[in-house]
């Protein structure tokens, strides 16, 4: 791999895991669409401390908020702040997507990889992500979630271990269809995103470090985390005013153009 493919990769994945349009899907469909060699599940993975980096520095103070929230449950026994039920939230949400990438692992890195079946999964989840925000209400904040909501969110996000649904994608989505506004889903999108992706990042960076700290993998995970720094915060911004349809839109232009490419190849 050279620096400027590991930058592209940085950048898609910096981009893509904040914005639903699916980082995974990207980052395996690059290497084939440019007919550059696919670095694999490891580096992708490594990709993610620079956006792991970036979402616990962008929310340090809600993350600091939630680290007292923790102890104090640990202490009290009992949850009552909006805070500490965020944190019961988190793991809740967490569950369904650490179980479902303990059981898919292989499969993840093999099968679900296929261009048409993520040119699929990027157009379904196009079209679900377009319906539930433009039907839908703004009605709820995030202050009104329930634990319920949370596995809900949380079992939508298992759906993202299929690249082209998009971690981002299916948890603003599932929160938009619980009506919470977009403004919430996002945020709790982004808060969720950091104990699966530090559960991945401890169970694959050691084989990307394995293979050498290489300057492209260096550069790589930089590019990452200030691309994601500028997707968390376009997107948050974006989202007070404007839906999500634009997000819709790509996804489906993205899935039509790798059936394209498919036929071409065939």
């Amino acid at each position: 791999m050279t620096v400027f493919q590991a930058i592209v990769l940085g950048v898609l994945q910096g981009l893509a895991e904040f914005l639903p349009i699916s980082s995974s899907a990207h980052l395996a469909l690059a290497p084939w669409a440019f007919g550059w060699q696919d670095p694999g599940l490891a580096f992708d993975v490594a990709l993610h401390l620079g956006t792991l980096v970036t979402v616990l520095w962008y929310f340090r103070k809600e993350w600091g908020a939630l680290i007292l929230s923790s102890i104090t449950i640990l202490k009290q026994r009992r949850v009552s702040t909006p805070d500490e039920w965020r944190v019961v939230f988190l793991i809740i949400g967490t569950i369904p997507a650490a179980i479902a990438g303990l059981l898919l692992e292989e499969t993840a890195e093999t099968a679900f990889r296929a261009p048409a079946l993520m040119a699929t999964t990027l157009m379904v989840m196009g079209v679900i992500l377009w319906s539930a925000d433009r039907f839908l209400p703004q009605a709820r904040p995030l202050e009104s979630m329930t634990w319920r909501d949370a596995m809900f969110i949380g079992i939508a996000q298992a759906c993202a271990l299929i690249p082209g649904f998009s971690r981002s994608g299916t948890t603003i989505t599932g929160a938009r269809l619980l009506r919470l506004d977009r403004t919430s889903a996002a945020v709790f999108s982004f808060l969720l995103s950091m104990p699966v992706t530090a559960a991945a990042a401890i169970l694959k960076v050691p084989d990307a470090v394995r293979e050498g700290i290489t300057p492209p993998l260096v550069v790589g995970v930089i590019s990452a985390a200030i691309s994601s720094w500028l997707a968390i915060s376009v997107l948050l911004k974006y989202v007070s005013k404007h839906s999500f349809g634009v997000f819709a839109v790509y996804r489906l232009a993205l899935g039509v153009a790798i059936f394209v490419l498919l036929a071409q190849r065939a």
